[in-house]
C-alpha cells in the first residue's frame, strides 16, 4: 500500500485540470457561463450548488459527453475539449453518474472487465479467436477486476448481474469500473445520493482510502454540504451557471453569496 498522500496545503502544487472560460449554451440557456477553477494533483475538490447550477455540465463538459460553447479545459497542459470521451478516458478521466450507469444484465465481474479493455492490445480476430496476446490480457483483466471488487467489498457477489445489487452496492461497482480504467482524475458524481449518515461517514473514508491507495485526483459533485465540507480541499461554488466562490471549506461556507443561494433554494 503506498503512503499517504500530504495535505494539500504542504502537496506540491502541481497543475492537473484547467478550467478556462468554459461556457455551454443549450438554445438561449447557458447552462455553464465562463467557468474557471484550478485542480492540483493530489486534491479532492469538491463542486457544489443548488440544482441546475451547472455542475453535472462541467462534469459531462470534462468527459467529452458535451462539447463546450466556448473555453478551454487544459489536462497536464493540453485542451481536451473537443475529443471523445473514450480518448479522454484513456488520458487518465473516468468518472461515475448522478444516474448509474451500469450495465445491469451484466455481472459485477463483466461490468469491469469491459471497462479495462479500452487498454489491451489484442485485436478483436485475437479476441475472437484466442491468439495471443488475448488470452494472455483475459485472464489479467479478470485478476485485476477481481481485485478491484474485493476493494469495494463486493468480491463475494462477482458473478452477480448488476441489476440485482442494491443502491448502495451499484455505487460502489460504478466505482469499481471507474477504477479499471487506470485513471489519475476522478470525477464522482452525487455518490452519496441515497446513503444515511453512517453510511456517507463511510463513503467519506473509502474517498480518501482511494486518492492515497491509488495517487488519485478527485472530483466530487455531492448535495450533501457537510460531507464535502469535511472531505475537499478545495470547493468551488456555482449557481444558475456561474462561479460564485473557491476556496478552502473554511472561506466556502462563509462566503455571502454562498449563503444566500443555498438559502434561495431552501425558500
Amino acid at each position: 500500500m503506498s503512503a499517504a498522500l500530504p495535505p494539500a496545503s504542504t502537496a506540491s502544487r502541481v497543475k492537473v485540470l484547467d478550467a478556462q472560460g468554459l461556457t455551454r449554451r443549450f438554445g438561449g440557456l447557458v447552462a455553464v457561463n465562463q467557468v474557471s477553477f484550478e485542480v492540483y494533483q493530489g486534491e479532492i475538490f469538491g463542486l457544489i450548488g443548488p440544482n441546475g447550477a451547472g455542475k453535472t455540465t462541467v462534469f459531462n463538459l470534462m468527459t467529452g459527453l458535451t462539447t463546450a460553447s466556448a473555453g478551454h479545459l487544459l489536462y497536464d497542459g493540453q485542451n481536451i475539449i473537443g475529443r471523445r470521451p473514450h480518448q479522454i478516458a484513456a488520458r487518465g478521466i473516468a468518472r461515475t453518474f448522478q444516474n448509474i450507469r451500469l450495465f445491469s444484465n451484466l455481472s459485477a465481474l463483466m461490468n469491469v472487465m469491459i471497462a479495462q479493455h479500452i487498454h489491451t492490445r489484442a485485436s478483436v480476430l485475437a479476441g475472437v479467436f484466442g491468439l495471443p496476446p488475448a488470452p494472455a490480457e483475459e485472464q489479467a483483466s479478470r485478476a485485476r477486476a477481481l481485485e478491484l471488487l474485493a476493494l469495494v467489498g463486493l468480491a463475494d457477489r462477482a458473478e452477480e448481474q448488476a441489476r440485482n445489487f442494491p443502491y448502495g452496492d451499484q455505487r460502489r461497482l460504478e466505482i469499481a469500473r471507474a477504477l479499471a480504467l487506470k485513471p489519475r482524475v476522478l470525477l464522482l458524481d452525487e455518490p452519496a445520493a441515497g446513503m444515511n449518515s453512517a453510511e456517507k461517514a463511510e463513503l467519506s473514508r473509502f474517498i480518501r482510502q482511494l486518492r492515497r491507495d491509488f495517487d488519485l485526483t478527485i472530483l466530487l459533485i455531492e448535495h450533501h454540504v457537510p460531507l464535502v465540507m469535511g472531505l475537499c480541499d478545495r470547493i468551488a461554488v456555482l449557481d444558475f451557471g456561474h462561479l460564485i466562490a473557491l476556496g478552502d471549506p473554511a472561506h466556502v461556507q462563509t462566503d455571502p453569496r454562498v449563503i444566500e443561494a443555498y438559502l434561495g433554494e431552501a425558500e
